[in-house]
């Protein structure tokens, strides 16, 4: 659907909708709202245990109307979060998932990773990857 004439606007939230279908595709969730939280809160935990630089790096490589997703709330001078270890992340994903609890945190989370592998370069996807500490980067694999 042609709205502005720019394709990359005009096409956004379409791109929105495939990410959230593989996502839903690939845990087998029928609830497309649910995949939306998980999709935003693992970003956002991303983007908060990366550093400034890091965090902006990624970004590059986001559609438009991901890039808002990833940044909406970002508080630049918290990030990188501490501490930053896997419990640390998958409890900053959980938290909001009070009502309805993940079953499988790190299965869901690491679909994240994995939707990410498929829409960033490889280069970026490792360099985002190395950064996390250990214990999280198993996640990433």
């Amino acid at each position: 659907m042609k709205i502005t004439g720019i394709a990359t606007l005009d096409h956004a939230p379409q791109v929105v909708a495939e990410w959230i279908n593989e996502l839903s595709d690939d845990l087998e969730w029928p609830d497309k709202g649910r995949t939306y939280l998980l999709l935003r809160e693992t970003l956002h935990a991303v983007r908060d245990f990366l550093t400034v630089d890091e965090a902006a790096d990624l970004s590059a490589q986001l559609p438009v109307l991901i890039r808002g997703i990833y940044f909406d709330g970002w508080v630049p001078s918290r990030t990188p979060a501490h501490p930053r270890a896997k419990k640390d992340f998958i409890a900053r994903v959980s938290a909001r998932f009070v009502d309805d609890p993940l079953d499988e945190e790190e299965r869901a989370i690491a679909a994240v990773f994995d939707l990410l592998r498929r829409h960033v370069s490889e280069g970026e996807f490792d360099q985002v990857a190395n950064s996390m500490r250990k214990s999280l980067r198993e996640l990433w694999t």
